[in-house]
């Protein structure tokens, strides 16, 4: 029996690694899609390519993007800072600047053509709507609304084939995401999430991605591996 094909959105994050992981474990054949969208994290993208190899994906493609002649995000224009030392208990109360306008719709957009291409029948992504910076595009109603237009937006949808949108994180905290990725043997210390990264990949430990992270770490009772510069 052949297997499902799967495209996996791959930032080298901490949750898209997870996600992948677990497409892995289920036994899908991963078509491995990273968009390099000029962002300020660019060790994402070598981190991807760490996480793609040790998944034995079928295809890795590295799909450049250039978000940055858009702006309007802290990760896109490096005149805006990324916030720093929010207070935990605030983060997700409002959209941070690091928001990236309509980022999961366009990387969505992204994969559901790559995914027509190959014949995939499904797309995973690691949102969440548990711990995250408050973002729109990680909320249940956008991925409901999303699965409806690839049903008629695409030629395999208006054929009658149906396309599956994979979000197994979606109602996890950080700490239930990183016990279910060392359970799968995930390697975390080759992802990266910071916002702020320096030249050499250690993390700044302040922005909300390394908060979320580090008191995901705490919670799930793991090690923190990630790198981080020594006034984290």
């Amino acid at each position: 029996m052949s297997k499902t094909k799967a495209v996996v959105l791959l930032s080298g994050g901490l949750d898209s690694t997870t996600v992948c992981a677990l497409a892995r474990a289920k036994g899908r054949e991963i078509y491995a899609l990273t968009i390099n969208y000029a962002q300020r994290n660019v060790h994402e993208i070598a981190a991807a390519k760490k996480v793609a190899q040790n998944n034995g994906v079928a295809e890795h493609v590295i799909l450049p993007i250039d978000l940055s002649l858009i702006g309007g995000s802290s990760l896109t224009d490096m005149s805006i800072d990324v916030a720093k030392d929010v207070p935990f208990e605030k983060i997700g109360q409002k959209i941070p600047n690091s928001y990236v306008p309509a980022r999961n719709t366009i990387f969505l957009s992204l994969a559901l053509g790559y995914a027509e291409a190959r014949n995939a029948t499904e797309i995973w992504l690691g949102v969440n709507q548990l711990d995250y910076s408050g973002y729109p595009d990680c909320r249940p109603e956008f991925i409901d609304a999303f699965k409806r237009l690839a049903a008629v937006a695409t030629k395999a949808g208006v054929e009658g084939a149906k396309l599956e949108i994979m979000t197994p994180l979606l109602y996890l905290t950080k700490g239930g995401i990183i016990q279910l990725g060392t359970s799968l043997g995930v390697d975390y210390s080759i992802t990266r999430t910071c916002y702020d990264l320096d030249e050499n990949g250690l993390a700044c430990g302040r922005c909300e991605a390394c908060l979320l992270r580090k008191n995901g770490f705490q919670e799930a009772g793991v090690p923190d591996p990630t790198p981080y510069r020594q006034d984290a």
